[in-house]
């Protein structure tokens, strides 16, 4: 039992404990195994043997063996075509066309759209000289799939080389009819040229540009023609192209082309109206070609004056793009407008003018039409003076007016150019119907002064006094106008109404420059040498404003009165001294004194003069706290200040300042002493000098 257990533990092999489990450093991946396997050749079969076939019985048992093999694969998976391409090329080699055809159609039937094996069924087809059966295959294969251009390219192919022209022309005719890619159509074309049939390619040409009518394709035609020397048909081509696109669908490339075929035909006028056809019509971006190739062209054959045109054209094109992307920029107009006027028809200056004042402003704010109407203006202006047409210029005024919204705003400017445009011609009557129109629609100061001008160069003074009265019922403020109207009737003679239009105006109670309306009364009644009434203008004058230069003037007017004046001058300043002791701006009152010192200094007495010199104040520098915007204290400033004598107020300030100044030259002194005793030391010792 022992010796049985002994013997039973001896048969159990030990497991060996793996004493590191980490893995090792270097791995093997199963396509290593599998790629070291290849290359060391291990699972190669050696090829089979040569048998050699000696008599018809091994040769059938080879062909039903193989066949067998073939039909066995085509069972496995009858979708993989190369089994049955094999298994029919097989049978090809052995001269069984008949059995290869027959798998070729077993083949079609599992899939009818596999391209190549309609290719190879063709191909032993022509191999084996089979051509009915050959074209019956085309035949089906162009039905079955149209749209694979390599068949009807084999097909037409095969046609050509068996000398079938009509059968390869039927072939393209049918290929045609799907409206196949351009490369066919250039197919059809080349056939046709092979064989001299000029006419056919022209008729295809004329069905292709049709299918496909791209530029690149109109072009090709035209050059088709020019290479066979048809040039009345290439242009014919380029006028149909021209014609067909339109001016949406425009293309340089074919106005350059275009160019160029007139320019070898030596017609060089025509190659100038292509170019600038075109340039008119294309876009400047799109058009960088066709400028290039106007450059050379001129440079070739044209003048100065064909170069400049050039020039002008790109300008042209510039500002028809800025005046595209943005109609309401009225400087790109105005450039645009000036170069046309420069180097343009008056029909084409005209279409511009249009184009640019049909852009109206969308608000109606003055200021977005202030460049705006200047387009009316100049349109105008050159109807006028350049196109010499008055009707049509009175049509752009008339047209101009009848736009601007006058409830809201008006322009003067064009009221008065088209009054003074009627004046030009002759036509008052139509001028004053329109200046008053304006004053009726919409008053303004400037069209009364130009009505009123207008009417003083004619003599009519009745219509002036009437348009000045309805000038100063519209702005009865406006000093100017009473000031004028007064003028008018002073230079008329008529001083007594003259004087009563000054009175009504100083009586008004608002005056936009009472002083200007006050000095040309003045003025008006010392050259009427009215020296009372000029007297008494003056009181009335203070009574409203006590003004230094009023009194100034005042006392200048005292002075020049004549016999007896220099009292009476003095006897002003004095007045005025006294009136002005309560006002604060103590720099109008610094300005009477010396006013009345010179006065004093040419016509008065040394006595008066002295006088005159105490009553000068002093000038005082002081400091003063200074505040920001916000209320805080923005630290001190130093400014002048005048005390007067004459003030009571000041007297304790001036003591003090005296005062003040007397100390601080004292203690000058004192300091100076104390700089140099020595020298006062010396003086001592040496005592009192005597002179001799």
């Amino acid at each position: 039992m022992a010796a049985s257990t002994a013997a039973g533990k001896q048969r159990i092999p030990k497991v060996a404990k793996v004493k590191n489990k980490a893995p090792a450093e270097v791995q093997i991946t199963a396509e290593q195994l599998l790629r070291e396997a290849k290359e060391r050749e291990l699972e190669l079969l050696p090829p089979p043997p040569q048998q050699k076939i000696t008599d018809e019985e091994e040769l059938n048992d080879y062909k039903l063996r193989k066949r067998k093999t073939f039909e066995d694969n085509i069972r496995k998976n009858r979708t993989v075509i190369s089994n049955w391409i094999k298994y029919a090329q097989w049978e090809e080699s052995l001269k069984e066309i008949q059995r290869a055809r027959s798998i070729y159609e077993r083949a079609l039937d599992v899939d009818y759209r596999n391209i190549t094996l309609w290719l190879k069924y063709a191909e032993m087809e022509m191999k084996n000289r089979q051509v009915n059966h050959a074209r019956n295959i085309w035949d089906r294969a162009i039905t079955t799939l149209p749209r694979v251009n390599q068949f009807w390219y084999k097909y037409t192919y095969m046609e050509e080389m068996l000398g079938n022209i009509a059968g390869a022309r039927q072939v393209f005719e049918r290929w045609m009819e799907w409206r196949p890619e351009e490369q066919a159509w250039h197919s059809y074309i080349n056939f046709e040229l092979r064989y001299k049939e000029v006419d056919r390619a022209r008729t295809i040409y004329e069905r292709f540009v049709l299918v496909h009518p791209d530029v690149k394709n109109w072009i090709k035609y035209a050059r088709f023609e020019e290479k066979h020397g048809y040039f009345a048909h290439a242009r014919k081509v380029y006028e149909r192209a021209v014609e067909f696109f339109g001016d949406e669908h425009m293309d340089e490339h074919l106005y350059v082309a275009f160019a160029k075929f007139e320019e070898n035909q030596k017609e060089f006028e025509r190659v100038r109206v292509i170019y600038k056809y075109a340039l008119d019509r294309i876009s400047k971006q799109e058009a960088q070609e066709l400028f290039k190739n106007y450059t050379i062209f001129e440079k070739k054959f044209g003048d100065r004056r064909g170069i400049e045109d050039i020039i002008v054209s790109k300008r042209r094109f510039q500002y028809e793009e800025e005046v595209k992307a943005n109609p309401h920029n009225y400087d790109a107009w105005f450039d645009y407008l000036r170069l046309v006027e420069s180097d343009a028809e008056a029909e084409t200056v005209r279409e511009v003018y249009e184009r640019a004042i049909a852009n109206v402003p969308p608000v109606q704010e003055k200021r977005h039409w202030k460049r705006y109407i200047y387009l009316w203006i100049n349109y105008a202006l050159y109807e006028e003076l350049e196109a010499k047409d008055p009707e049509r210029t009175r049509q752009v005024y008339q047209a101009s007016l009848e736009l601007i919204p006058h409830k809201k705003f008006t322009f003067a400017k064009m009221w008065l150019l088209y009054a003074q445009f009627e004046i030009r011609q002759k036509n008052l009557p139509f001028a004053r119907r329109a200046l008053g129109t304006s004053i009726g629609k919409c008053p303004k100061n400037k069209l009364f002064k130009g009505y009123i001008e207008l009417e003083l160069q004619l003599r009519e003074f009745d219509r002036c006094r009437k348009l000045y009265e309805k000038f100063l019922e519209f702005g009865p403020e406006n000093c100017t106008s009473w000031i004028k109207f007064a003028e008018l009737e002073t230079i008329l003679g008529d001083i007594e109404r003259a004087r009563a239009i000054y009175e009504l105006a100083i009586s008004q109670p608002r005056l936009d420059m009472p002083e200007v309306l006050w000095k040309s009364y003045i003025d008006f009644e010392i050259e009427q040498e009215e020296t009372e009434r000029t007297r008494n203008l003056y009181r009335r004058l203070l009574q409203r404003t006590q003004h230094v230069k009023v009194w100034i003037s005042f006392a200048q007017f005292e002075l020049s009165s004549g016999k007896g004046s220099l009292p009476k001058c003095r006897q002003i300043y004095e007045e005025a001294n006294k009136t002005m002791r309560n006002c604060e701006e103590k720099e109008e009152r610094l300005m009477l004194l010396e006013s009345w010192r010179n006065f004093e200094d040419e016509f008065g007495t040394a006595s008066d003069k002295e006088r005159v010199d105490k009553l000068m104040p002093e000038k005082v520098k002081k400091r003063r706290k200074v505040q920001a915007d916000d209320g805080s204290d923005a630290g001190w400033e130093e400014y002048y200040d005048y005390i007067f004598p004459e003030d009571a107020a000041n007297q304790p300030n001036l003591k003090l300042l005296a005062m003040a100044k007397l100390w601080k030259k004292q203690q000058q002194e004192k300091e100076a002493g104390e700089q140099d005793p020595d020298t006062d030391t010396a003086e001592r010792e040496a005592g009192p000098s005597c002179s001799y």
